[in-house]
């Protein structure tokens, strides 16, 4: 028995670098795969728990096994598991008694990065209250439209931001809105002071019956997505979502040794789901910055011991312009999560930075299928394998790009896409992969999936993404279609910024798309316009309403002045050729505009703003 048992062994040992070379990633596949079903059983497990289990709940038990142990990290202060446990059950207990909540009820956060986010949410959490993570970037209209999405009656913000709720605060106040701001008073009527209210309250923990009704299909939070139509909407986030958002660390090898940077928003999925809260399932330390800055990055990791960061296109690319430094390789850094990288920069990254472990993401908040790209593959968005599609049904379908629909076939079904090709992807809905959809918008979920697409009575949920599988398994993103573009790592809804144009007393239609500029990540705004009867175009009203109603990622840099708008059959508006032709004033005989912050005003764009532009010289 022992001789063949040698023999088996040396057979395997002997066969592993032909398998090796035949199945270059079969070591990553297997691992990855392990991971998920494990992953997978204690997602089941939490399903199934008479006793629900939550993300809270998995703090809880980190700061009672390591109370002294630092979770936040922020501006020179750390802030202990059993500290952060503390100040959370103050606000809590201050919540409770100044604005009378109670299970169920949603509060909006309209808060910058910093750790009073962080325990304000926790502390909501323990009441049963989900949050809405309100983008500190919104003004105005937008900030009451986001608000109102998630039905919340009391708002928490802080000092820099009250002048932005002191716009819409008659409104508010209209709506019986309570507003409270971290600070120990305020004058202005119609908001409260609420960091007076929680250094007095106790730190004592609150009772597990003030959340009992809540379960693993309770809405955790709102988090606000463009998605690919419309204005911002509030995504429900469950706490199933929250679970499996918070499993892509652990998928990924990470463990609670390991120290991780968030410089992304709070606000986002990123930040708060797979950072923030893929921390707490890990029992980690998070560093956290106000904003993200190229050139404190490397020495905040050096500092902190940072071994995990987070990125999207822009930041990686911002990193790769940053002087060269003799020690930009001396660092613990071995892995970086993120989304909306190119290629060329992914490899100078490692080029210059060291060889880090790239787990580039494909998903999206409202979504119900995601990849991770757990291997070394440059470019790719993830990696196609069959537990993952057993579980999370998918297809890639082709699709109609002028007229921004799905090709079906004699029969109205979709028509799979071949490998190599690109396609549409779609999500199939079930209950184990579900779509929750946006809260109180019942018009854009019902958009948002697909019916007979493989078979008569199915439905999949529609990415709006344009993706490609290759013919090694690979997934590469292609491009997003309908009436959303990605800008300084922001989706920004067409609509709702054309919306905006038209209210410009001079502008009769504009046609807003996204366009490419050469050495930035993403798409940058750009808008068709016609304009009003014997009207000539206004280049300061334009400009002060767009940046009145429009936070700076949103708003158009480039305007071209059309006779008409060009339209499709069904009278939706022509976008392909107008991005394909972009913003060069030698290749266009349309008027061309340009926003220039320093005039205020939009100017008329010459082929010398257009190679400064080109040069980067006028930064975007």
């Amino acid at each position: 028995m022992y001789m063949w048992f040698t023999v088996l062994a040396g057979l395997a040992l002997l066969s592993l670098p032909v398998i090796t070379t035949l199945f270059p990633y079969w070591a990553a596949d297997l691992t990855y795969i392990l991971r998920s079903l494990r992953l997978g059983v204690r997602l089941i497990k939490y399903k199934k728990s008479k006793s629900f289990y939550s993300i809270l709940d998995c703090f809880l038990d980190a700061a009672k096994r390591h109370p002294d142990k630092i979770f936040l990290r922020f501006e020179g202060r750390d802030f202990s598991y059993g500290d952060v446990d503390q100040r959370s059950n103050k606000v809590a207990r201050a919540l409770q008694a100044a604005a009378r909540l109670q299970e169920g009820d949603a509060v909006a956060l309209f808060l910058p990065n910093e750790p009073s986010f962080v325990w304000i949410w926790l502390g909501l959490s323990k009441l049963g209250c989900p949050s809405a993570l309100l983008n500190f970037n919104i003004r105005s209209r937008s900030l009451l439209h986001c608000f109102s999405c998630s039905g919340a009656k009391v708002i928490i913000t802080s000092p820099e931001l009250q002048d932005a709720v002191e716009e819409v605060l008659p409104t508010l106040r209209e709506q019986g809105i309570s507003v409270y701001i971290l600070s120990d008073s305020c004058s202005v009527q119609g908001i409260q002071s609420l960091s007076d209210k929680i250094s007095k309250a106790s730190d004592q923990p609150l009772s597990r019956d003030l959340r009992a009704n809540i379960n693993i299909k309770s809405t955790a939070l709102y988090i606000y997505t463009s998605g690919t139509t419309g204005s911002p909407k509030a995504a429900v986030v469950t706490h199933e979502r929250v679970w499996a958002a918070s499993f892509i660390q652990a998928a990924c090898g990470i463990t609670a040794d390991d120290i991780f940077y968030i410089n992304l928003p709070l606000y986002h999925s990123a930040g708060f789901l797979i950072g923030l809260s893929g921390a707490i399932e890990r029992g980690m330390t998070v560093v956290l910055k106000r904003k993200f800055s190229a050139s404190q990055f490397w020495d905040d990791c050096r500092k902190y011991n940072v071994t995990v960061v987070q990125y999207i296109g822009e930041t990686m690319r911002y990193l790769c312009n940053t002087p060269k430094r003799d020690n930009d390789k001396s660092h613990k850094v071995k892995m970086a999560i993120g989304n909306g990288v190119r290629e060329d920069i992914w490899s100078e990254f490692l080029n210059r930075f060291g060889a880090i472990q790239v787990r580039e993401l494909y998903a999206a908040t409202e979504g119900n299928i995601g990849f991770i790209n757990y291997t070394s593959k440059i470019g790719a968005v993830g990696r196609l394998n069959f537990v993952h599609r057993l579980f999370f049904p998918y297809t890639l379908i082709k699709f109609d790009i002028e007229n921004e629909e799905p090709v079906r076939n004699s029969e109205g079904l979709c028509i799979e896409a071949a490998r190599g090709e690109t396609g549409l992807l779609v999500g199939k809905i079930t209950k184990r992969s579900p779509f929750i959809g946006y809260a109180g918008n019942q018009k854009q979920n019902e958009k948002k999936r697909l019916h007979n697409v493989m078979k008569k009575g199915d439905m999949y949920f529609n990415t709006g993404d344009l993706l490609r599988f290759d013919h090694e398994n690979f997934v590469y993103f292609m491009d997003r279609v309908g009436d959303t573009f990605r800008w300084k790592g922001e989706n920004v809804a067409t609509s709702e910024v054309a919306d905006n144009l038209t209210k410009a007393h001079c502008i009769f239609e504009a046609n807003v798309y996204g366009v490419e500029v050469k050495g930035h990540e993403g798409r940058i705004g750009m808008a068709a316009i016609t304009l009003k009867e014997g009207e000539d175009f206004d280049c300061s009203d334009v400009y002060k309403q767009v940046v009145d109603n429009l936070p700076g990622y949103a708003r158009p840099r480039f305007i071209r002045i059309q006779p008409c708008l060009e339209m499709t059959g069904t009278f939706k508006m022509r976008k392909v050729r107008l991005v394909q032709e972009g913003f060069d004033p030698a290749q266009i005989e349309d008027r061309l505009y340009f926003l220039d912050p320093e005039r205020k005003s939009y100017v008329p764009l010459t082929e010398e703003i257009n190679r400064a532009i080109a040069s980067k010289e006028i930064k975007l």
